[in-house]
């Protein structure tokens, strides 16, 4: 492993628990994760009530655009996070891949979108600790 990890976060739109997941794992990791997104089929734009949830959060995604799963992504990651993505994610040897099950929080209301994101959180939390406990990365 590098000094510096890529963490890919992928989902079906990339609109909002993939941007959701990617910043939360920016400002945890102040730059010693290299993070990615990516999405299957992704949206024209990001989910407003996605962007509103993470601003409640102290985190602003509202300039992130959705884009198109890459495999160069996937090739370059290390740990590769899919989000109801299905087969869509190419698979190569010697990448850890994880599938998060989390409800899509397109087209429900904040208080709905507020427990997928405290979700998001906890398990990002968890992986970054895993980083840094596997020495991927340097400690806090």
């Amino acid at each position: 492993m590098t000094d510096q990890p890529t963490v890919l976060f992928v989902c079906v739109h990339n609109a909002g628990r993939s941007q959701m997941a990617a910043g939360f794992m920016r400002q945890l990791s102040g730059g010693r994760v290299r993070v990615l997104s990516g999405g299957s089929e992704p949206a024209s734009s990001i989910n407003a009530v996605a962007v509103a949830a993470m601003a409640e959060s102290g985190i602003d995604i509202a300039d992130e655009l959705p884009g198109i799963l890459q495999t160069d992504d996937v090739r370059a990651s290390d740990v590769v996070i899919t989000m109801g993505c299905g087969d869509a994610c190419p698979i190569f040897p010697g990448k850890r891949y994880e599938d998060w099950q989390l409800d899509d929080p397109a087209g429900l209301p904040i208080d709905a979108v507020r427990p997928i994101r405290d979700d998001i959180r906890a398990r990002v939390e968890a992986l970054f600790a895993e980083l840094v406990e596997s020495r991927q990365i340097g400690g806090a």
